[in-house]
C-alpha cells in the first residue's frame, strides 16, 4: 500500500486549524455583536470598530510575520498563535467594559493571524505545485465548515451564555490547536521529498536551487503590477466579507426581525455553498485561468450584497447566502494559488506579508463603513451599496493582473 504524500496531512492540519478559527471566532463574531450589544448596549460602529481594528493588526505585522514564516518555518509561528488566540478567549470572559473587549479582541485577532491563513497557505505552497490550487481550497474549507458549527456555537451560547462558550473555545483551541501545529514542516526538499511527492530528480538539491531561482523576491514582486492588481482586488473582496461577518446577523435579526436561531441558519447555508465553491474553484485553479474566475467571483460578491440590503423576504436572505458563499468558496483559495503561481515559493511568506498591507484596509473599511452609515441612517441599504460598488471595481483589479513576465 503505498504511502501517502506528508504534504496531505499538512492539509488535512490546516483544515482542522481553520476549522477552529472559523467556528469559533470568525462565523460567531455576528452572534457575540447580538448578545454583546444587548448586555452593554454598544452601537453597531464600536462593534464594526473592534473587529477593523484586530485586522489592521495582520496588515501591520503582515511583512515581519512573512519574514518569520520564511525564516523559521510555520509550525513555531503557528503554535504561538494557537497560545494567544486561546489567552484572548479567556481573558475575553471576563471583560467588563469597551477597553476590555478591545484589548481582548485584539489578542484573538494576533493569535489567529500567526496562526492562521498566512502561515498555512506558507507552509501548503511549498509542499504542492501541481495539484497548489487543489490543496489550498481544501484547506480553506474548514475556515468554511467552521460555519456549518455555527448553530452549535449560537445553542451555547444561548444557553450558558456568552461568558462560559469563550472561557471553553480556549480550552478548545488549547487542546486541538497545538496538536495540529506539530503536523506542519519545513519545505519537503528538506526531508529528501518533492512537491506533490512526485519522483525526485538526480539531483534534488540542483532541482530545488532551479525553483528558487525562478521565485521573485518581495521587492521584485513589489515592482510588478500584477503584485498591486491582486492585491487590490483581494482588498475589495474583503470589504464585502468582512461587513458580512461583522453586520449580517445584525441585520438578519434587528432589521428583518428574524431570530438568531434563523441567522444562524443562513450562516449554515452559506458555509454549504462556500464549500461547494471551494471544492469546485480548486478543481478549475488547477486547469483554467485563475484571475478570469476571480474576476467572475467579484462581480458576485457585489450582487449578493446588494440582495442582502435590499432583502424583503426570507428567501432574499438565504439567496444571498448562496451567491456570497460560492463566490467566496471560488475565490478564496485562489487568492494563494494565483500569488504563488506568478511569483513563486521562495519568499511566498514575505511576498503574502506585504500584500496583506493592502489587503488590510477592505477588512477594515468593510464593517466600518456598513456600521457608520448604518448608524447615521437606520438602514444597511447605504452601506452595502458602497462595499458592493468597489467590489464591482475589485473585478477589473483581477482582469488587468496579468503574470509577469522576467
Amino acid at each position: 500500500m503505498p504511502r501517502i504524500f506528508y504534504g496531505w496531512w499538512m492539509v488535512a492540519a490546516g483544515f482542522g486549524l481553520e476549522l477552529l478559527i472559523g467556528a469559533l471566532m470568525f462565523h460567531a463574531y455576528g452572534a457575540y455583536a447580538v448578545l454583546l450589544r444587548e448586555e452593554f448596549g454598544w452601537s453597531k460602529t464600536t462593534l464594526a470598530a473592534a473587529f477593523s481594528m484586530a485586522r489592521a493588526e495582520s496588515g501591520i505585522l503582515g511583512p515581519i510575520q512573512g519574514w518569520l514564516t520564511d525564516r523559521f518555518g510555520p509550525r513555531a509561528l503557528i503554535r504561538v498563535g494557537m497560545v494567544i488566540f486561546a489567552a484572548g478567549f479567556v481573558l475575553f470572559s471576563r471583560i467588563d467594559g469597551v477597553v476590555g473587549f478591545f484589548v481582548t479582541f485584539f489578542m484573538m485577532a494576533v493569535g489567529t493571524s500567526l496562526g492562521g491563513y498566512l502561515p498555512i497557505s506558507v507552509a501548503i505552497v511549498t509542499w504542492f505545485r501541481r495539484r497548489r490550487s487543489l490543496a489550498l481550497s481544501i484547506s480553506g474549507m474548514g475556515m468554511a465548515l467552521g460555519g456549518l458549527l455555527t448553530p452549535l456555537v449560537v445553542a451555547a451560547l444561548a444557553r450558558f451564555g456568552w461568558r462560559w462558550t469563550a472561557l471553553v473555545s480556549g480550552a478548545v483551541v488549547v487542546v486541538i490547536g497545538l496538536p495540529l501545529a506539530q503536523l506542519m514542516r519545513h519545505p519537503p526538499e528538506t526531508y529528501g521529498l518533492t512537491p506533490d511527492g512526485e519522483p525526485r530528480v538526480v539531483d534534488p538539491a540542483k532541482s530545488a536551487g532551479s525553483a528558487d531561482a525562478r521565485s521573485y523576491t518581495a521587492r521584485e514582486a513589489m515592482a510588478t503590477r500584477a503584485f498591486w492588481y491582486i492585491s487590490l482586488g483581494h482588498a475589495a473582496a474583503l470589504l464585502v466579507v468582512s461587513a458580512v461577518m461583522v453586520h449580517m446577523v445584525i441585520h438578519v435579526t434587528e432589521r428583518l426581525g428574524y431570530s438568531l436561531p434563523q441567522a444562524g441558519a443562513v450562516v449554515a447555508l452559506l458555509t454549504v455553498m462556500q464549500l461547494t465553491g471551494q471544492l469546485t474553484g480548486g478543481w478549475l485553479g488547477d486547469r483554467v485561468s485563475k484571475r478570469w474566475i476571480c474576476a467572475g467571483c467579484m462581480l458576485g460578491h457585489a450582487t449578493a450584497l446588494m440582495v442582502l440590503g435590499l432583502a424583503t423576504a426570507f428567501w432574499m436572505v438565504l439567496a444571498f447566502a448562496v451567491l456570497h458563499g460560492l463566490s467566496w468558496g471560488m475565490r478564496g483559495p485562489l487568492m494563494a494559488a494565483i500569488r504563488a503561481d506568478y511569483f513563486g515559493s521562495g519568499s511566498f511568506g514575505m511576498i503574502s506579508g506585504v500584500s496583506s498591507m493592502v489587503i488590510m484596509f477592505g477588512m477594515m473599511l468593510g464593517p466600518l463603513v456598513a456600521g457608520i452609515l448604518a448608524d447615521r441612517t437606520g438602514s444597511y441599504v447605504p452601506g452595502f451599496s458602497v462595499l458592493a460598488g468597489f467590489s464591482a471595481l475589485g473585478s477589473l483589479a483581477f482582469v488587468l493582473a496579468r503574470r509577469p513576465l522576467r
